[in-house]
């Protein structure tokens, strides 16, 4: 069998004719030349290179298409019956309502979590919604990288940053619901550090910050396609790497005759090592950065652990490890599909590193596992797996389905269209949204008003919440912190050898 996907995809909206693939290129098995050209092979005999990335970016979210020959799936969840962890031991204390789910993390600030729950970043789709609902639900979240390419009015000199005014409303859809737990953190990329996004942020109310090797969907930087030499020449002078250089007189002189290649930009690889974050880490606390976040994708091990060994020296408070099986919509397609660990692998790397590390006497950081993660049995089983070292789980895309969903059935409500799925429950927003009564407790009735999407947020926040809290009653736990791999039980081959440590033999 093959665990490739076929030459068909949502990515570009392409389809395969033949009922009858072959499994190994993903081809149909009969091509004829009279075809009109339905599949990947059409599409990127006209449109070339641009198919390297999804057409169909946008309004959209897209991730992997793959399926993975190991995921959470090959596990399921224990269970137990006698007695009770964390709480007493009696039927008015052990109970589902008495699991505790806050975490807390950070070095040098403290930063307490209602939830062990982060939403990693993201500045696309319903962003607004999407921050809101994290301070709502007690949660830390993280601002997308290059956020400053979504402001119109962005103003830059030389390469640095000089105006950047949506950042007050980007810090504002968290902190007006900031109750006290949680986090807005920008992200930065390369070309962010470059740019001083850090400095610039620091200066407008930031007070955390995440740097970004790589995620699970996209190990490199996005390549843009771009429209002209006007463009380009005026990206390059924003400091963006353009290719070919429209700057050299023989490129402007190809593209007057018509024969200049396209013009692309790109984002810059991270080359960072010890001896520039420890110092730039330093500095940045110095400007008033409380925290420090690192994100990293599934890369080798070597790498997993020379990150997790700098965050230790540079006494980072959180390190998300991504893993294959999400996405975001500006990734390669075929990297979406096929690099990376898959998350299950990824984090069974991670916690076997930190636990050296751990060892050999060195502070651990936070950790957060991401990837591909939705429901509540997901996050139970890879907070179980964490072995007491994974601090939280990150929902990025799914939160932002729900992000998107509530604003949608919020609009639909009030434009008196109900879905007829909702009906049902009522009329009005107050009825159908089930979830804020749990609102209003911590808001007061101002949470009526609350924006559909936030609500929708919260309330998916909330359901994957109450759902841990059976599972680990089930297993006599009341604690999230008390989660660990022997509340799990692996159904294949794969799996014992992830569990057992044999997985990774041989490579």
């Amino acid at each position: 069998m093959s665990y490739q996907a076929p030459l068909s995809s949502s990515f570009n909206n392409s389809k395969n004719r033949s009922t009858r693939l072959s499994p190994q290129s993903g081809m149909c098995s009969f091509c004829t030349e009279e075809c009109l050209g339905t599949c990947e092979l059409a599409l990127a005999a006209v449109l070339g290179a641009q198919t390297v990335y999804p057409t169909t970016t946008g309004a959209n979210q897209i991730a992997s298409e793959k399926d993975y020959p190991i995921d959470y799936s090959h596990f399921n969840i224990n269970g137990r019956v006698f007695g009770a962890q964390g709480v007493i031991a009696n039927y008015d204390e052990a109970t589902i309502f008495n699991v505790g789910l806050g975490c807390t993390y950070g070095k040098h600030h403290t930063v307490k979590m209602a939830l062990p729950i982060v939403l990693p970043a993201i500045i696309k789709l319903n962003w607004q919604d999407y921050f809101a609902g994290a301070a709502m639900a007690g949660v830390t979240c993280m601002v997308g990288e290059d956020a400053k390419s979504k402001d119109p009015a962005l103003l830059m000199e030389k390469g640095i940053i000089q105006e950047f005014p949506l950042i007050k409303k980007i810090i504002a859809a968290f902190k007006q619901y900031d109750r006290g737990y949680g986090q807005i953190v920008f992200q930065n990329n390369v070309e962010d550090d470059l740019a001083k996004l850090p400095e610039y942020a620091l200066m407008h109310g930031v007070n955390a910050l995440e740097f970004k090797f790589g995620q699970g969907a996209k190990g490199t930087q996005p390549v843009n396609r771009i429209k002209d030499l006007e463009t380009a020449l005026k990206k390059q002078q924003m400091g963006v790497l353009v290719h070919p250089n429209p700057s050299i007189l023989a490129v402007q002189e190809a593209y007057k005759r018509g024969e200049c290649p396209n013009f692309y930009s790109y984002g810059r690889l991270p080359l960072w090592n010890e001896d520039y974050f420890i110092p730039r880490i330093n500095h940045l606390r110095e400007l008033g950065a409380q925290n420090i976040y690192f994100k990293i994708a599934g890369y080798d091990r070597r790498d997993l652990e020379r990150v997790l060994r700098l965050a230790s020296a540079a006494e980072v408070d959180m390190v998300t490890f991504d893993g294959a099986g999400g996405g975001s919509g500006y990734s390669p397609c075929k990297m979406m599909n096929e690099w990376s660990l898959p998350t299950v692998c990824l984090e069974d790397a991670v916690v076997t590193i930190a636990k050296q590390i751990k060892k050999e006497g060195m502070c651990i950081p936070a950790i957060t596992i991401t990837g591909g993660l939705a429901s509540e049995d997901q996050v139970f089983k890879a907070l179980a797996y964490g072995d007491g070292l994974v601090t939280s789980i990150g929902l990025c895309r799914a939160s932002m389905a729900a992000s998107m969903s509530g604003k949608k059935i919020g609009d639909q409500i009030a434009e008196n269209k109900t879905p007829e799925q909702f009906k049902k429950y009522g009329s009005t927003i107050e009825e159908i949204f089930a979830d804020l009564p749990d609102l209003r407790a911590l808001y007061g009735k101002q949470a009526n008003g609350f924006s559909p999407g936030a609500i929708g947020v919260f309330s998916y926040l909330n359901k994957i919440a109450f759902g841990i809290q059976h599972f680990a009653a089930l297993n006599r736990k009341f604690n999230v912190s008390l989660l660990d791999k022997s509340d799990l039980i692996p159904l294949t081959v794969e799996a014992r050898n992830l569990l057992s440590g044999q997985w990774f033999d041989g490579w």
